[in-house]
């Protein structure tokens, strides 16, 4: 894994069994969002009462959150199969038409980063959600005929990091809203010391606490740190990660005092080399060697709630506190080349 991967909420493949191992199965086990998890259980009980499949569920938020975690509990709850996929995946019709036909009623279809479906595909889904058909195309022309096909009542969960990026007809036909914001430390640490009981590695709790500050307030990023130093511990002959030992790691991933990666730290540098002057998004990716979505989706979103980037119309800005956390990277000729001198 390179280092630049351990700090991204996005998932990678190479990863599915670890994320599974560690994925929460309860929502007893599930740490933090007490507000959504609350609110699900009353819908769940909603439906359960009428009989009824649960309403549409829409998650939307930064990667690496819980939304698929939470999509799997939700089925476990229900009793439900659920059927996992991704809108990149859905690129024809007929994909989408195979998975509804063999979904039973009340089975739970889930859809991550739903903002990227085909929009051939997502033209399905609206009266599969709506009325449980689709109409089926046959011999497309001017005389062409289209069959339809009743499907099972079932629940839609769609998850998106993009939200605004959704066609409207789509979004309004998600009766269940729920958008899920990044954790505290203390949530982190938590999440850290279930998963290295389910890792069989001990942990101190400051170690924990340690983790979950530089986690970039995402379980995904605190659990992938945990592995690594895990690997750290074990490779010096230690059965615990103690404070030294995360210290000793992270350091070693490149994770600073503010939680800050390599990545970060090259899009504050670009911006800082240009002043005061907004920097345009392409540029950013350009220089930092990243997707524009990645930037924006993964980086981006952090540095701004910790008040190192601005955005404006004309583009990114670093901030006073930007420039403090990358003052010892910048020579003198570049501080003065983004005329900082």
């Amino acid at each position: 894994m390179a280092d630049g991967d351990v700090y991204s909420g996005l998932p990678r493949d190479e990863e599915r069994t670890f994320e599974t191992i560690l994925r929460p199965r309860s929502f007893e086990e599930f740490v933090g969002r007490e507000g959504t998890v609350r609110n699900l259980k009353t819908w769940i009980a909603g439906a359960r009462l009428r009989g009824e499949p649960l309403d549409h569920i829409l998650f939307s938020g930064p990667p690496g959150l819980g939304k698929t975690s939470l999509a799997y509990i939700i089925a476990s709850e229900l009793e439900v199969n659920i059927k996992s996929t991704s809108g990149p995946a859905l690129d024809r019709p007929r994909d989408l038409v195979g998975l509804l036909t063999n979904l039973r009623r009340g089975d739970v279809l889930f859809i991550d980063e739903i903002h990227r479906l085909d929009v051939r595909v997502e033209e399905y889904l609206y009266s599969a959600m709506e009325d449980f058909f689709i109409s089926i195309i046959i011999d497309p022309g001017p005389h062409g005929r289209a069959i339809k096909m009743d499907l099972k009542p079932f629940t839609l969960i769609g998850a998106t990091t993009r939200e605004g990026l959704l066609a409207a007809p789509l979004r309004s036909r998600f009766q269940i809203l729920e958008r899920l914001d990044f954790y505290g430390a203390d949530e982190l640490a938590e999440i850290v010391l279930n998963s290295a009981q389910t890792l069989e590695i001990g942990l101190e709790q400051e170690a924990a606490r340690l983790i979950g500050t530089r986690s970039r307030g995402t379980p995904r990023v605190a659990n992938r740190l945990l592995r690594r130093i895990r690997d750290v511990a074990q490779a010096g002959g230690s059965d615990t990660i103690t404070t030294d030992i995360a210290e000793e790691g992270l350091s070693r991933l490149g994770v600073d005092e503010m939680g800050l990666s390599d990545v970060d730290r090259k899009v504050l540098l670009c911006l800082a080399r240009n002043g005061a002057r907004p920097v345009g998004l392409k540029t950013i990716a350009a220089v930092v060697g990243e997707e524009e979505g990645t930037i924006q989706d993964v980086y981006e979103p952090f540095l701004i709630r910790r008040g190192l980037l601005e955005r404006t119309a004309r583009g990114r800005v670093i901030s006073e506190k930007g420039l403090e956390a990358v003052s010892d990277y910048l020579g003198t000729e570049g501080r003065r080349q983004g005329g900082l001198l």
